[in-house]
């Protein structure tokens, strides 16, 4: 019995991170993996959270090779404008804890929109609102 005890306590443990051979810790941590479909390990999606991911949702003019055209504060303008529609659209459906854009200019994270509200409720109502929805600037 207490072997049992000590493996499920080594297998909660380790969940999520390098150490667990079974669940992606990339997507574990950010809901996204560099190795998408092709990953060994598998990606749990939990079923409720106070946390939505929109998938490149912000066009980053940089990766789009438009970087040496705009000048920073160009830039800079653009990119506040995307998040504040952002913050007002989804501040609709609750009360937004944060709000973080990726600009990491890797594939499975680039213009990724994570949102974390006070209440998951919200954040399923914000999932499910904005299916099939696009943003155009």
């Amino acid at each position: 019995q207490a072997t049992m005890e000590g493996g499920a306590e080594y297998l909660a443990n380790i969940f999520g991170t390098e150490k667990d051979k079974v669940n992606c810790p990339f997507y574990f941590k950010i809901g996204a993996c560099r190795h998408g479909d092709k990953c060994e390990r598998r990606h749990n999606k939990p079923v409720i959270s106070p946390t939505i991911v929109v998938s490149h949702m912000w066009v980053n003019p940089m990766a789009a090779g438009e970087g040496t055209e705009i000048q920073d504060r160009e830039l800079q303008d653009s990119f506040n404008d995307f998040y504040e529609d952002v913050y007002e659209e989804l501040g609709g459906f609750g009360e937004i804890d944060e709000l973080n854009v990726c600009e990491n200019l890797g594939d499975h994270l680039i213009g990724n929109v994570y949102a974390k509200f006070y209440h998951d409720e919200d954040a399923k109502a914000a999932l499910n609102k904005l299916q099939g929805r696009f943003y155009g600037a």
